[in-house]
């Protein structure tokens, strides 16, 4: 299966008179911020079976053939007050730009890196979404 990563901004379809300041303000920020690839898996069907083969293949893999990526950050997900989360790991692959991570998904090795995220994802497709991060720091 192969995997294709087009950004698709819906806010840029706005008609002109409503788009305003705060597109102007966007633009500009765009071209500060950073991007990042995110993929969540859904609950496996074998959660024994998907930590390994995602912590002894996938992440080397990922390491290895995401290229220009700045870090990646994994978080397991423990519970929900809705009972058995839906969701077992959320992963966000960073970049400098979104022309970065394009570039990556567009290569051999990004592309085999998402054909592999897909085929070891037991419990469904995972869900692959680009954005874009505000950070809010606040002192303790």
């Amino acid at each position: 299966m192969n995997y294709h990563i087009t950004l698709v901004d819906e806010s840029r379809n706005q008609p002109e008179a409503s788009q305003g300041v705060r597109n102007k303000e966007r633009v500009a920020e765009e071209k500060m911020a950073g991007a990042k690839l995110i993929v969540i898996y859904p609950r496996p069907t074998d959660i024994d079976i998907f930590d390994k083969v995602y912590g002894e293949e996938h992440v080397p893999m990922a390491v290895e053939k995401l290229s220009g990526k700045t870090r990646i950050v994994a978080t397991r997900m423990l519970g929900s007050p809705q009972g058995v989360p839906p969701f077992h790991v959320m992963v966000e692959v960073h970049f400098p730009t979104i022309e970065a991570l394009q570039n990556c998904a567009a290569s051999d090795g990004g592309k085999e890196t998402l054909a592999h995220a897909a085929s070891i994802s037991s419990g469904g497709s995972p869900i692959f979404l680009v954005a874009e991060e505000e950070v809010y720091n606040f002192d303790s």
